[in-house]
């Protein structure tokens, strides 16, 4: 039986109050198991990344609950939430969010660097993995000297640099060419995804789905399981 990653039990959010009130996120229960690479997909504003804000310990629900790794994350004080984020989550955002000003290997290393890691020791490792996703060489350039295929893999080892068991990346393909995306996305599973992780995917990209252990689709804030090829058939 598949063993849980992250459990997210009857979460609500909403935004605004009285009639401007919007709900972002109804009612939701969610589940992702170790070893699966799952996609989240649905129309901008279906309530994805508010769900995966709440359940990689961004955004705080306003009812329900979130384990992870057996953790109630929500129940951490926020100095111990952020130090589980540290060590046990690796997000991967849609614009990278890289730094300009230091190198390719400084921004990888920046997760050592926050867990008080000797810097040439956090340089060093930041290099291995620049050379895992296929990067050997270009530690000592700057991000913008990177095509952004190039830019996402900085991006993707900045985000498994700590080994997190939950690594969660927010439409990594959408400003990549479609076999660019497809290999990032390949890489990913192939190479990074172990029985002792779970990789969570939000995506528009239906040339990606062939990847997925298992979609899941949200609408006006709620989810549901669906099943592959009937959203490939859509």
């Amino acid at each position: 039986m598949a063993k849980a990653a992250i459990q997210a039990v009857g979460i609500n959010k909403s935004f605004g109050q009285g009639q401007a009130m919007t709900k972002a996120v109804q009612n939701v229960t969610f589940t992702a198991n170790f070893g699966e690479m799952l996609y989240v997909v649905g129309p901008s504003g279906s309530g994805k990344t508010t769900m995966l804000s709440m359940i990689s310990g961004i955004l705080r629900p306003d009812s329900g609950t979130v384990k992870l790794l057996d953790t109630d994350i929500w129940s951490l004080s926020s100095d111990d939430l952020a130090d589980f984020r540290l060590h046990k989550i690796g997000f991967v955002f849609q614009d990278y969010h890289l730094f300009p000003r230091l190198t390719t290997a400084e921004n990888v290393a920046i997760p050592l660097i926050l867990q008080k890691r000797d810097w040439d020791e956090a340089i060093a490792e930041a290099k291995k993995d620049l050379e895992i996703v296929g990067l050997k060489g270009r530690a000592d350039m700057p991000p913008v000297s990177l095509s952004g295929g190039e830019q996402q893999r900085v991006a993707i080892a900045r985000a498994i640099i700590s080994r997190p068991d939950i690594l969660i990346l927010d439409e990594p393909t959408a400003s990549l060419d479609g076999d660019t995306g497809r290999n990032i996305v390949s890489f990913v599973r192939t190479k990074i995804l172990t029985d002792k992780s779970c990789i969570v995917i939000i995506t528009h990209d239906s040339r990606i789905y062939e990847f997925a252990d298992r979609i899941v689709k949200m609408e006006d804030g709620k989810v549901t399981d669906a099943d592959m090829e009937n959203l490939n058939a859509q």
